[in-house]
């Protein structure tokens, strides 16, 4: 019976880690283009034209506790500061996707 459960936990935790892997390949490119439409004037480059030492790059948005989904959803639906709220022009899913791009660029400085 150990056996069996310890092949199942195996494959339960393989098969989350290739439905993750899987989203990301397939919403890069709709997370990109939302970006580019709804966030670029003020983060070209994960920059910020408002507050630069805000900005998108990891190690910042780390500092900031900001470098996971929920807080990166939470502040393009509900905006703080200079930025403001994209809550009633995207739908959530969209949300999403511009937050799966937000963090795949950052790891990779937005240089891709």
């Amino acid at each position: 019976m150990t056996k069996i459960k310890n092949f199942l936990i195996f494959f339960l935790f393989l098969f989350n880690f290739f439905k993750i892997e899987l989203c990301w390949c397939v919403n890069i490119e709709t997370g990109k283009k939302l970006f580019n439409e709804n966030c670029i004037a003020c983060h070209n480059k994960g920059t910020n034209v408002i507050i630069p030492e805000k900005n998108l790059q990891k190690e910042i948005l780390e500092r900031n506790g900001m470098y996971n989904m929920d807080s990166i959803m939470y502040q393009v639906l509900n905006g703080k500061n200079g930025m403001p709220a994209f809550g009633g022009r995207l739908k959530e899913n969209e949300i999403e996707e511009i937050a799966n791009y937000v963090i795949l660029a950052a790891q990779k400085n937005f240089d891709f």
